[in-house]
């Protein structure tokens, strides 16, 4: 073997990630398109080979509990495709990333062995995107201070569990097969089995599912709800913050190609005035290849009536409305603070904006009597099935909903507003100001954005907004280049910035 020939190969062990393309790095990009062979494996996303038409593609399997290719037989395969025609470029497309659990030590041994230079180019792993994309943070201040990653196809055993039980949570790849035995021993070592659970199928793709249990079922619940690998297993506290920080939402994405993204590189400032319209928004941009900052216009602060709130709902039987999620969560919060819970509200109508208002009730255990046909709050006031003279209690901030309000007093129904939260301005920071001077597009998802943008920072931005009574407040505000949604949904705001992207901001 010559000197020549060893000088012209080279090998590329790339992480391809947790199944997004858009996850990818740029070297791995980099790599892909310069590459002369590339050997990929069943986790890493087929999309990707699209960046590496130039080269020989080959499919060395490692499909989990499924008939593949030994490890032996790809060590061998890298090394003889980089010697073949007198040296050449291959790259290893491992999914996740090839040094957690994915045998790239082995594979670069080989290399070694065979005097073949090797680089590695990290991946991001499963191991902590999964959780990531089902709104699991592994580490929490005040819940979690550790993780460890674990591979559920070894039998770790009781012994060995036993000693991670200062592990605040635990991550397994490669589970579901062995999900009962692994929770069994868990317990057996210590675990409380009523510790949250959490299995993630096909993370950050649109087939995402996520299942959750406990430690004592979550195998059973694992298989009745028919998920199989590739999934990641979550056990620990912080599966508790998912339902707050499940902010990706598959089916957004599911119609589009991963790699055709229309926003490509666009800059866009993510304007943030209410919970659910920051990361869920942001995750659905940068879905279509936006490059996605997020603005905090406004703070949230407690409300200094607690006791007015609770004198208005005593005994209430008539229409509570709810216009934002903010005001769910800062309800609940108001109650519980004076040693109240939603039994206070057991005569009362429940009444929400939209859909994702009405989700927020659910997700608190309070559910919706009636939610408009078309979101907003005009639409809500137009069509709350109450009678002249009816009194509606609207749960928002210090300042009323103008079109809530209007609507109800055109049918002489009468409007209240409980202060529930107030809303506060936000001080940006240096950093901020300069992500708003580089956005070719900002969103508005409220009035209260709309005019807080306005205040911090003019009026010169090409905006998306949510919703006919945002674009209002923007016109009042000033603004003058504006897309409205179809949709008041995140996925219409979506749409929005992508139509005013192509025309020309």
């Amino acid at each position: 073997m010559t000197n020549a020939v060893l000088s012209s190969a080279f090998v590329s062990l790339v992480g391809a990630g947790p199944g997004d393309p858009g996850l990818l790095t740029l070297r791995a990009t980099e790599r892909l398109r310069e590459a002369d062979v590339v050997l990929f494996d069943a986790l890493a996303n087929p999309e990707l080979l699209h960046l590496c038409p130039q080269a020989e593609q080959v499919d060395v399997g490692k499909r989990g509990f499924l008939p593949s290719m030994s490890q032996e037989d790809i060590n061998a395969l890298i090394v003889q495709k980089a010697l073949e025609g007198g040296g050449r470029r291959v790259v290893r497309l491992k999914g996740g990333d090839p040094f957690v659990f994915g045998r790239g030590g082995e594979e670069a041994l080989a290399c070694a062995a065979a005097g073949i230079p090797c680089e590695i180019v990290p991946g991001i792993s499963s191991a902590v995107a999964a959780a990531a994309y089902a709104g699991i943070p592994v580490t929490h201040r005040g819940m979690a201070r550790s993780f460890a990653v674990l591979t559920g196809t070894d039998q770790h055993g009781q012994a060995a569990y036993a000693g991670l039980s200062g592990v605040d949570t635990l991550v397994f790849l490669m589970a579901v097969k062995n999900l009962d035995r692994i929770a069994a021993d868990l317990i057996a070592a210590g675990r409380d089995p009523l510790t949250p659970a959490a299995t993630i199928q096909w993370a950050s793709t649109p087939q995402q599912r996520v299942v959750k249990g406990t430690l004592a079922d979550i195998a059973s619940v694992v298989r009745q709800a028919g998920v199989c690998a590739p999934a990641v297993t979550v056990v620990g506290e912080v599966v508790r913050l998912h339902e707050a920080l499940n902010w990706f939402v598959p089916q957004a994405i599911s119609s589009l190609g991963s790699l055709a993204q229309p926003l490509a590189g666009v800059q866009v400032a993510v304007t943030r005035t209410r919970a659910g319209t920051g990361s869920a928004l942001a995750g659905l941009l940068a879905a279509r290849g936006a490059q996605v900052s997020e603005i905090p216009l406004v703070r949230f602060a407690p409300t200094g009536k607690r006791r007015e709130v609770i004198g208005a709902l005593s005994g209430f039987d008539g229409w509570l409305a709810f216009t934002s999620e903010q005001a769910v969560s800062a309800l609940l919060d108001t109650l519980l603070a004076e040693g109240r819970d939603w039994r206070l509200l057991a005569g009362a109508k429940i009444a929400a904006a939209g859909s994702g208002t009405a989700r927020a009730l659910r997700e608190r255990g309070l559910g919706a009597d009636f939610v408009p046909e078309r979101s907003g709050s005009a639409h809500l006031g137009a069509s709350l099935p109450a009678a002249a003279g009816e009194v509606v209690l609207h749960v928002g901030s210090q300042e009323p909903e103008a079109d809530l309000m209007e609507a109800l007093l055109a049918r002489s129904i009468e409007y209240h507003l409980i202060e529930a939260f107030r809303v506060e301005p936000a001080e940006l920071s240096a950093e901020h100001h300069a992500q708003l001077q580089a956005a070719q597009i900002v969103t508005l998802a409220s009035s209260a954005g709309a005019r807080g943008l306005a205040q911090v920072a003019g009026t010169g931005f090409m905006a998306a907004v949510i919703g006919p009574q945002t674009e209002r407040a923007a016109r009042a505000a000033g603004f003058t280049r504006l897309v409205t949604a179809h949709e008041a949904t995140l996925e219409g705001l979506t749409d929005a910035v992508q139509r005013a992207w192509q025309r020309g901001a």
